[in-house]
């Protein structure tokens, strides 16, 4: 029989890509609290919840929470939009275990979060990680339990091998990824990153009065900080007002994934991820002799990246920097100095190896830029040779713009320029952010776009 005593609205969570929000009030509403509670749903304030997933799966949980909660007699509101979402047919696109069903991938994705929960409240502790080359792998150790190694980020994070041992575990990983590994556990994926603003509006309060206790605090809720320290920002409006201000690009859609812009001489093109996350380029640019000229440089940028610099190097493009010399000529010491020059006017120390000349920020954020000689030696080869990055260190750093040899000094001029003088902002680090950062040393909980995550190709 219905219970009138207490009412449960689940919505798509206002800030939040996918994760889905569920209210709460009445008498009985402790009662139906313990109910979301068993489906993965957390406190954000009094009478608010919210569930969060790194699988990006949250409506189909709803709807299995919706359905215990009508067992137990409520009746709860699921808005429209939510609706929506749980209604729609979708598949993961470009899914490395294509043979798997998607009940299947389900199990493997509920796996994942099982993985990612016991590493939070630390039941599993990562002790060391590497890269294999196309993923995170790391080992760890359940309290009073087993020792694992574990293969893959987010959703596809999965046990490969156990151990009766921390010792026996550690010494074979190091043994399989000598060089590659590195201490503690890896560096949070995008997707991660952007699950850290629902915890800390946990600790606060509840999400959707997150910005307004922000703004009411004695703390402002935004720090501005150098560029190259500053929080992501909105790629996707960067593109959109790039292409709206710059008529002599064009842009094509040739799927759902991906944007094309293309300069009208046909010799420079920019491609942009829409779902990009850790692992991708969020944008991939381009410049050839002529349209139907070899390559002369490319660029890559991951999403994780200040929008400010993304900028930089966009406007630069416009500006006519794009274009390299026809044929390319060897990098000279000259064009090292005129690439450099705003780092060397602001004073970032320059460091000279066998193989590496790199520049760092002087000020206690991490943040650099380094030019490999071997890859200048070898411009049509697979290793870039500009790194320009931010963030942890140079090797996986938080974020990062890759170019080639032959990529136009003045271009390079304009990103140092924009790490040399200027500035952009992220999040406070106020005493519950504080909290949340500690907890968040081990990954948290996160996905992309909401329909665009369902109905397109997740990365």
């Amino acid at each position: 029989m219905p219970r009138p005593d207490a009412h449960i609205r689940l919505a798509l969570h206002p800030d939040h890509s996918s994760a889905v929000t569920a209210t709460l009030s009445g008498p009985a509403a402790a009662s139906a609290r313990v109910v979301l509670l068993d489906h993965g749903f957390r406190d954000v304030g009094e009478n608010t919840m919210v569930l969060a997933r790194i699988d990006h799966d949250e409506p189909f949980y709803a709807e299995k929470a919706a359905e215990d909660l009508a067992h137990h007699g409520y009746v709860p509101h699921i808005e429209p939009a939510l609706q929506e979402e749980i209604d729609t047919e979708w598949t993961y696109g470009d899914y490395p275990m294509h043979w798997l069903t998607r009940e299947e991938v389900r199990e493997v994705s509920a796996e994942a979060q099982r993985i990612h929960d016991d590493i939070a409240a630390g039941r599993l502790t990562v002790h060391v990680h590497a890269h294999d080359g196309w993923t995170t792998v790391a080992v760890g150790t359940y309290q009073g339990g087993k020792s694992v190694h574990l293969h893959g980020e987010n959703y596809l994070r999965q046990e490969t091998t156990d151990y009766e041992s921390e010792a026996e575990a550690v010494a074979d990983f190091h043994r399989q990824y000598t060089v590659a590994v590195r201490p503690g556990p890896a560096p949070l994926t995008s997707i991660e990153r952007a699950a850290a603003a629902i915890l800390a509006a946990r600790l606060c309060g509840s999400p959707v009065l997150a910005t307004t206790q922000a703004s009411a605090s004695s703390e402002p809720l935004l720090e501005t900080v150098p560029v190259y320290a500053a929080a992501p920002g909105d790629h996707e409006a960067l593109l959109n007002d790039f292409l709206n201000t710059h008529g002599e690009w064009e842009k094509y859609r040739p799927h759902d994934e991906t944007t094309i812009a293309s300069h009208e001489s046909l010799a420079l093109r920019v491609e942009f991820l829409h779902e990009a996350v850790h692992g991708d380029n969020a944008w991939a640019i381009a410049a050839y002799g002529s349209p139907v000229g070899e390559r002369l440089w490319h660029a890559t940028v991951s999403p994780t990246t200040p929008v400010e610099i993304a900028e930089a190097l966009l406007n630069s493009l416009a500006s006519g920097n794009g274009w390299g010399p026809e044929p390319a000529k060897a990098v000279t010491n000259e064009t090292l100095a005129e690439a450099t020059r705003p780092l060397a006017e602001t004073g970032w120390p320059q460091t000279v190896t066998a193989r590496l000349i790199e520049w760092r920020a002087p000020g206690a954020e991490p943040a650099g830029v380094s030019f490999d000689t071997l890859a200048a030696t070898k411009p049509n080869g697979l290793i870039d040779t500009w790194t320009v990055w931010g963030g942890n260190t140079p090797h996986q750093p938080n974020w990062f713009v890759r170019l080639s040899t032959h990529t136009p000094a003045a271009l390079l001029q304009d990103i140092a320029f924009e790490l040399a003088y200027g500035q952009g902002h992220r999040q406070r680090p106020t005493s519950t952010a504080r909290l949340a950062s500690r907890l968040l040393t081990q990954p948290p909980i996160g996905r992309p776009s909401q329909r665009a995550a369902r109905q397109a190709a997740i990365r």
